[in-house]
């Protein structure tokens, strides 16, 4: 017994050793000194690679303004011990993606651990600190994030749904709180405003600071033939949803089905006047096709950068309805700012109170954190 409680031993020691050794190969390289990457010095940031076998490495970000530039990338110059290195201004204060392109190969940063999910792919991140992301980082009073599945009759299958939950949910037995329900767009899924948006890190300082009322936040797959986000690898359903008599499906099912599951297994209010919608690209066009066809659900409607829009009766039908805020945002280069002047004017018209927030830039993440972070505090006053 003796000897085989001194193999035990022997062999965890054995086991130890080699996991650090992996960790040790793997920050640093095998040569007993770290490549820190990306390096955040100031007015400068300095992102590594150690790449030995490379011919050329090139640094493509998503703050580089021409597009096709950000495909090919900076050229990044190759120093000793194989390390490739490129040191540039700090961009300013936002959240940025970025990649290596090695040889012609996009890989990703392996000393950062900060990624986010766009579809399939994972992206590299780089958090510069500032005014306009001071809410993007972490908070001291941190809420959960939890996934919810929902049978949905409408759509035929099983689904899974995120949900947010504010910091003291859990302790707080007797208090019930307003819903934000929140909508992502194409390509996107049920984790699109956690991973690429930041909606957990937004509310958590918001609520923290006193600036947002504590909510919950829920955030569907607007994908009708999706089960969930497909890193789970589930298949997918059949039906055509292009056609006329599917296209509304979602909306029903979030709405008729969604909506009264969340109302059910959570403690929340569940009058209109503690419900809020918003989404971006498809779902601002979700959000508006919800609001016309349940004029009286929600009090509180943000659309972001939309597609789609509503008629003059159906804006005259919301605001009979007494909606409370009427939210519309759109970058002033998004292509799809004319629409979202139209629904503005649209909107004037119909003499509904609205707000039109206009922001630079086109149809990106960095405007869509920023719409969230400016309207959460006007949600259920």
């Amino acid at each position: 017994m003796k000897k085989i409680a001194t193999l035990v031993a022997v062999a965890l020691l054995n086991l130890g050793t080699a996991t650090a050794q992996e960790l040790s190969n793997f920050n640093f390289g095998g040569r007993g000194q770290q490549t820190k990457s990306p390096e955040l010095n100031g007015e400068k940031v300095t992102f590594r690679l150690n790449a030995n076998y490379a011919t050329v490495v090139n640094l493509a970000g998503s703050w580089m303004p021409d597009q096709q530039h950000y495909g090919g990338g900076i050229p990044m110059k190759k120093g000793k011990d194989g390390v490739w290195e490129l040191t540039i201004d700090t961009p300013t204060p936002e959240i940025y993606t970025y990649n290596f392109v090695v040889d012609g190969v996009t890989v990703n940063d392996p000393q950062n651990f900060m990624v986010q999910r766009d579809g399939t792919r994972y992206l590299n991140m780089l958090m510069v600190p500032g005014e306009r992301t001071e809410n993007y980082f972490e908070a001291n009073q941190r809420g959960t994030v939890s996934y919810k599945w929902y049978d949905s009759k409408i759509l035929g299958m099983n689904r899974r749904v995120t949900v947010y939950t504010p910091y003291g949910y859990e302790k707080n037995k007797g208090q019930k709180y307003p819903v934000l329900y929140l909508l992502h767009g194409m390509g996107g899924d049920e984790e699109a405003w956690t991973s690429m948006g930041r909606a957990a890190q937004i509310l958590d300082n918001l609520i923290e600071k006193g600036l947002a009322k504590p909510m919950i936040v829920v955030m569907p797959n607007g994908n009708p033939n999706e089960q969930a986000a497909q890193t789970l690898g589930l298949p997918k359903s059949k039906t055509n949803y292009g056609d006329p008599l599917q296209a509304d499906a979602y909306v029903k099912s979030l709405c008729e089905e969604i909506v009264p599951f969340i109302e059910k297994e959570f403690r929340v209010i569940a009058k209109p006047e503690a419900r809020a919608i918003s989404g971006l690209s498809m779902g601002g066009g979700h959000t508006f096709t919800a609001t016309n066809l349940y004029p009286k659900m929600f009090d509180y409607i943000c659309p972001q950068s939309a597609a789609g829009g509503s008629t003059l009766e159906q804006v005259k039908a919301l605001k009979a309805a007494g909606v409370k805020l009427y939210f519309l945002a759109c970058g002033t280069t998004d292509f799809l700012y004319d629409n979202s002047k139209k629904m503005d004017a649209l909107l004037t018209e119909a003499g509904l109170e609205h707000t039109f927030f206009q922001s630079d830039g086109g149809h990106v993440w960095a405007n869509w954190r920023l719409y969230l972070n400016t309207l959460a505090p006007k949600l259920f006053k």
